[in-house]
């Protein structure tokens, strides 16, 4: 059995391993990273899934410019090992560094930098794909470029990834200085990111259950840092961590009392308003990757996770968003709320628009979670906003073609023969 990183659901069929010689797929195909993904764009219960880990060679790597080309089920941690001594980072990261090359593309992810950086797909210059029967293709801006904008957040439905060449970025130090200041309420927020644009990376952590007022309060923690011009490259981490979940926690340890305490504990933390650090990258851009299997805290019936964003006048939504979470008597145990800057994003499905992200964690109650994700689906809705496919589980058909207005355009590109549970489930 297999499933995503939510663990809503075990798939049944096998998941093989991509074969090189393979060059004809039947209907339904998938191919699949380090199912990272939190919902079931990256999981197909009915056909033949593959996984690309075992394509996990770099092609050729020049320190000077910075120019990458490697598989696609090359790890981000893999490259992060490569790189980072020769004075090169990433250009966009998510939350966690075990995700694929190819995985990234698919969902054009984003990270702490959007907006400086806008999306990983502004630094894809040069992909190979290959579609169900047989042909392989050279894309890029200039060359199949419909194709190429399709497979850039096209959730692997355009064609499997063979690799990828991107443009990594340059540091001066593996160490980053950090600010964490903490805030209580939208406006205070507000405040601090006006005053945070020219920091490369800015994220916050929020407090869904904190109460003020009988309202629910937006308490919590912004985080702005840099890139250390220290001129220090301290050793890369491996990805063998001595923290582990080796089992399911029981369904009652995450609840609302639980996650208040933590919450507490979070917030005062740092013991005054304002702090400033140097640390190395990991612990900032990857906190959650210091404990393996760290969803197994949800339990067995896995875990939700809601993100939306909604434009830059809408942020008083997210009020709304955190008083139907406190009257639903549940709590999310990890909420995070990023600025998305107004560079565009070039796939025609790519989740970033111009305003602020906001990222939530539910343990799954069943019909109680998706109830309440009703209510914030109608308000994301109403706001203009989005969800996004990668952290998907529950995202209805109709708002799906809503929130994705280049959807018609992105079906003249889908290779007919690959599919995933998410595609099935939003477009029947």
């Amino acid at each position: 059995m297999w499933t995503s990183w939510g663990r809503l659901r075990n798939i049944q069929s096998e998941l093989k391993t991509f074969n090189t010689s393979q060059s004809v797929f039947e209907s339904p195909s998938l191919a699949v990273g380090n199912l990272r993904s939190y919902g079931d764009s990256c999981t197909l219960s009915q056909g033949s899934a593959f996984s690309m880990l075992n394509q996990d060679c770099f092609l050729s790597w020049n320190p000077k410019t910075g120019r990458l080309k490697a598989q696609s089920g090359v790890l981000f941690d893999a490259i992060l090992q490569r790189c980072v001594p020769d004075g090169w980072f990433l250009p966009v990261t998510p939350g966690t560094k075990f995700i694929s090359l190819g995985g990234a593309i698919a969902n054009d992810i984003h990270g702490k930098n959007h907006h400086i950086a806008g999306n990983f797909g502004h630094f894809v210059k040069e992909l190979e794909l290959l579609r169900s029967n047989g042909e392989k293709l050279i894309c890029s801006p200039d060359h199949n470029s419909n194709l190429f904008y399709a497979t850039i957040g096209g959730l692997g439905l355009t064609g499997i990834i063979l690799w990828a060449d991107i443009q990594m970025i340059r540091i001066q130090s593996s160490a980053m200085d950090v600010e964490w200041i903490q805030f209580k309420g939208l406006e205070e927020f507000l405040d601090i990111n006006k005053s945070s644009q020219n920091f490369p990376y800015t994220v916050a952590w929020l407090d869904c259950i904190a109460q003020s007022k009988g309202k629910a309060l937006a308490k919590g923690v912004y985080i702005r840092g840099s890139h250390s011009k220290k001129n220090v490259f301290l050793k890369t981490h491996s990805t063998n961590s001595k923290k582990n979940i080796p089992f399911n926690f029981p369904s009652f340890v995450l609840n609302k009392a639980s996650v208040w305490a933590f919450n507490q504990a979070y917030y005062h933390k740092q013991l005054v308003p304002e702090k400033s650090l140097t640390q190395e990258y990991d612990p900032f851009f990857y906190p959650l990757d210091g404990v393996l299997n760290w969803n197994k805290i949800y339990g067995k019936p896995g875990f939700f996770q809601y993100q939306c964003v909604v434009p830059l006048g809408k942020i008083e939504l997210f009020q709304s968003i955190l008083d139907c979470i406190a009257l639903s008597g549940q709590a999310s145990f990890l909420s995070v709320l990023k600025t998305f800057g107004g560079i565009p994003s070039l796939g025609l499905l790519s989740f970033p628009q111009e305003g602020f992200t906001l990222c939530l964690d539910f343990p799954n109650k069943g019909s109680k979670t998706l109830a309440l994700f009703t209510q914030l689906d109608s308000l994301v809705l109403e706001a203009g906003g989005r969800l996004y496919p990668a952290k998907d589980a529950a995202m209805k058909p109709e708002h799906f073609k809503i929130f994705y207005p280049n959807l018609n355009t992105f079906l003249q590109y889908k290779d007919p023969n690959l599919s995933s549970d998410f595609w099935r489930r939003v477009m029947g």
